[in-house]
Formats: C-alpha cells, structure tokens, sequence
C-alpha cells in the first residue's frame, strides 16, 4: 500500500474540482425495485409457503403414496425374493403397530437359537440373498421387512419414538416359538438390533451388527447431504441410482434386483419414523449380550476408525472385526467371511 493510501494521510483535491457533500449509503438494490415489486414478491411467498403446508405430508405411518407405485414395488421386491432359497414359511405377525412380514427359513441346528436378520433403510428381505445361503449353513434364519419401510409389512399407528421402534419389534420376537433369538442387522438395521437390545432384551441370545448407521460414531455430513436428494421422490431415478451406487463403493446397481427394489422403494414410499439418534456410551455399557460388530474400512456411514473405537470402549461383551478395503456394502461384497465370523461367534455361545 502506497503512502497516498495510508490511513490518517489525505491528498488535496485539485482547486476547479468541487467536492460533493457526505450522502447516505445506497440501500440494496432490490430495495430500490417499485413498491409494487415488493408486494409481489411477498405475496408469491406466501402462496409457496401455503402451498407447502397444503403438499406436505401429514400421514403418520408410512405408506406408499399411490397404487401405481405399489405395484412398481411388488413387481420389483418379487423378482428380488427370486434370488433367496424358498422359505419353509411366510409369516404375517399381528403387533400393535402393525402387521410385520417375516420369512422363515430351516436350516442347521434347528434347537438353537435362529438367526433374526434385520435389513437397512428402504431395503426388505431381499437385501440378504447373497448371505442366506451360508448362515443357513449355521442355523435357522428369520428375515423381515421392518416396519414403517417399503415391504410388504403394513403399519397402522405411529411411531414415535425409540421406545415404539424397540417395542414393535419385541413383540415380533415374543411371538416366534423359539425361547432366544439372535439378531444380525445391517447398517439402519443394526441400529435398530442395538436398539431393542438396549431397551428390550428379554428374549435377546445375541447381537450381530454389520456395519451399523449411527450407533458408534454420528453420520457424516458428506452422507446427510448426498442423501437428501436421492429420498424426495420426484427427483430422477439416475439420482437415487447414484446415492445408492455411492454407498455401495462405486458398484454399478442398473440392472441389479436389489438395487432395483431399493430404489423403487425410495420413490414410491413415504416414511414417517423418527431418526435415528447415536445412542449414549451409558446405553451401550448396558447391553450384557455377546455383540459381533463388524466395522468397514470405507463405509460412508460412519468414521470407521471412531465407531471402532468407540465400540471397543463401550460394549461390556464384544468382538469388533475391522473389515479393511470393505464399503457398506460389506454384505454383499463379503458374505463368505461374515458368515464365517457369524460361526464362530456363534460357537463362543454363553
């Protein structure tokens, strides 16, 4: 900066140039626009705020928001269920939120305890083709569609809170014959495992969590944001097949049945459920039960070196596998070795 500009120095003003008197800063340009302008920019405003409160949706269970986007989703969960070995039994359970579709499937060891699989966001049983297969290798397996998300599950009262996710799922449990059960959840279904562990675990034998959402460590922002796009539905499809191609590490997902179902439920079905909230190091510290917990190297869920610690910190009765070079999609990419952890995890039974 040159003298001339130094602060506290002035130059004189030439002798045949007057100086202008001190005038008041311009107001902002839109400002200066005719009162008219104003007025109707305040009234489109207020027609778009009450054309929100009029869309917006008030439902208080979920839904699928038309019978034309029902079937798009039945037709692509059916040619999903062609993937998995037929069940010995499809079960409808009756709770007081609403009906929960569970697929029975008999496998080894049926006098322990069965395996309950609990899938992610907008996902149903379908999500757990590639892992069937080996886990029924290891004992019986129940999968369900949860409710309040695309599936054939139907709910009828609200959801409130953690207590009502925790609540309709023990009863689910409560109404198998088996005395115990395990739960096995991927990503939101591993919350949702975690969850009812927490606050009902009666009947719980044990916990497996597969990369779980939000339990050891808050979602990234990067994830929030990408995610909100991909879950309004009018957006196009290319853009939930990004998210959901994102998550999964890059994986292509045209042309994929699960994929297909996924993102047909993202579209065509509405949720009303709280989110999920990161649970407290005290609520953690109360589950009793053996918990697996597998974490992925490069989910985009989670800080993985975070949530890894955090579980090692906090889980009274826990082994945390680090899956290195694995992405959420770790179900799918490494059925093989889950299901191999899953034994011997079940082999240390209590």
């Amino acid at each position: 900066m040159t003298d001339d500009h130094a602060v506290g120095t002035a130059r004189p003003n030439p002798p045949d140039i007057a100086v202008p008197p001190a005038t008041r800063p311009r107001r902002p340009r839109w400002w200066r626009r005719p009162r008219w302008w104003r007025k109707a920019t305040t009234i489109v405003l207020l027609l778009m705020f009450i054309g929100w409160l009029a869309l917006r949706d008030t439902t208080p269970v979920g839904y699928f928001t038309s019978a034309e986007g029902r079937d798009r989703f039945v037709a692509a969960y059916d040619q999903a269920m062609a993937e998995l070995p037929p069940p010995t039994a499809t079960l409808d359970v009756r709770t007081t939120y609403g009906i929960v579709r569970l697929y029975r499937f008999a496998g080894a060891e049926p006098d322990r305890a069965p395996l309950v699989l609990i899938p992610g966001r907008a996902a149903a049983s379908p999500l757990w083709a590639d892992n069937l297969p080996d886990l029924l290798r290891l004992r019986t397996v129940y999968t369900m569609d949860l409710l309040g998300e695309p599936g054939m599950s139907v709910q009828a009262r609200p959801i409130d809170d953690h207590q009502d996710q925790a609540g309709w799922l023990h009863q689910v449990l409560l109404q198998l014959p088996e005395p115990q059960v395990h739960l096995v959840g991927y990503s939101i279904g591993g919350w949702t495992a975690a969850n009812t562990a927490i606050r009902q675990p009666e009947k719980i034998a044990g916990v497996t969590l597969i990369d779980p959402a939000v339990t050891f460590a808050d979602l990234p922002v990067e994830t929030i944001l990408r995610s909100i796009p991909a879950s309004v539905r009018w957006t196009p499809q290319s853009w939930r097949d990004s998210f959901n191609s994102w998550t999964a590490g890059g994986a292509p997902v045209e042309n994929d049945p699960i994929a297909e179902m996924i993102g047909s439920g993202m579209q065509h079905y509405s949720l009303d459920l709280p989110a999920p909230t990161r649970f407290t190091d005290e609520q953690l510290l109360s589950l009793r039960m053996p918990v697996l917990v597998i974490i992925a190297e490069d989910s985009v869920m989670h800080d993985a070196q975070q949530a890894r610690r955090n579980a090692e910190a906090t889980l009274p009765d826990a082994t945390v596998l680090f899956y290195e070079d694995a992405g959420h999609a770790v179900n799918g990419e490494q059925p093989d070795r889950i299901a191999t952890d899953v034994a011997s995890f079940l082999a240390e039974e209590r």
